[in-house]
């Protein structure tokens, strides 16, 4: 069976901390008091079912929400550890143009529709200094063929893609400046039983090669099982349980995760 290989941890190294993070919309508080650590090469998936608060913290984690309290640290590739809220706009582009990639699951989110897909790979690459347009497409092409698309709809628009050639090509955009850190929103929603598993394949696939750290939300216990070396379960917008997958998942400890766990695995 194919396994992630779990990282190393030095806590001197943590890639990203959160601290004390809560969100409120009026009287709704969507997360509470929500600390980790993640670590450089780990894989963390966010379960819990819609409501739970997992997306609020996605969009906390990745600043494209600021929190009402708490904080978020990312370590910069110098090596220090910065406030993100410290940081100007510019400087949180350039994470997302670098460092970072975030997987929408609506690939339209996360993809430009009306032009090649080509294209939509190497803007990311001219977003970082590439002007080599013969360079530009190579790379793009062998992009394309590590996601499984063939390189013969390069010059084709996304928007002729079916749902799962999208999500993978959204990967290939994101993962093409070679990220350290990938923020994934229900990276498989509304695709087709098969269509899943052989995303699911190729994106653990992937994470194992690059040595990428990812946070995942997902509402699938079968997605955090396959990806994740690390799973916290959240309800009204807390964590309630965390700790390594397998663990949780086969041996959950609180009533909630109980019945998430046994949602979906027979009698």
């Amino acid at each position: 069976m194919f396994e992630i290989a779990k990282p190393p941890r030095d806590d001197d190294q943590t890639l990203l901390v959160a601290d004390g993070l809560s969100k409120s919309f009026g009287r709704l508080q969507a997360c509470r008091d929500v600390s980790f650590s993640l670590y450089p090469g780990e894989v963390l998936a966010i379960v819990g079912e819609s409501g739970s608060g997992k997306s609020t913290l996605l969009q906390l984690l990745s600043a494209q929400m600021a929190p009402n309290a708490g904080s978020v640290s990312y370590r910069m590739r110098d090596g220090v550890l910065r406030d993100l809220a410290a940081l100007g706009e510019a400087e949180r582009r350039f994470l997302f143009r670098t460092d970072w990639g975030f997987v929408h699951q609506d690939a339209a989110m996360g993809l430009r529709m009306g032009v090649s897909a080509g294209a939509n790979v190497g803007e990311r690459l001219m977003a970082v200094g590439h002007n080599h347009y013969g360079k530009i497409r190579q790379t793009a092409a062998s992009w394309l063929e590590r996601v499984e698309i063939s390189t013969d709809r390069i010059d084709d628009a996304p928007k002729t893609y079916s749902g799962g050639m999208r999500q993978r090509l959204q990967i290939a955009r994101n993962l093409v400046t070679e990220p350290r850190l990938v923020f994934m929103d229900e990276p498989t929603g509304g695709l087709d039983v098969s269509v899943q598993a052989r995303l699911l394949d190729m994106m653990r696939t992937l994470v194992s090669e690059l040595g990428l750290a990812a946070i995942v939300v997902t509402h699938d216990l079968a997605v955090a099982r396959l990806l994740s070396h690390r799973v916290m379960v959240m309800q009204g917008g807390r964590v309630i349980e965390t700790g390594l997958t397998d663990q949780v998942l086969d041996d959950p400890h609180q009533p909630y995760t109980q019945l998430l766990v046994s949602s979906i695995l027979p009698a």
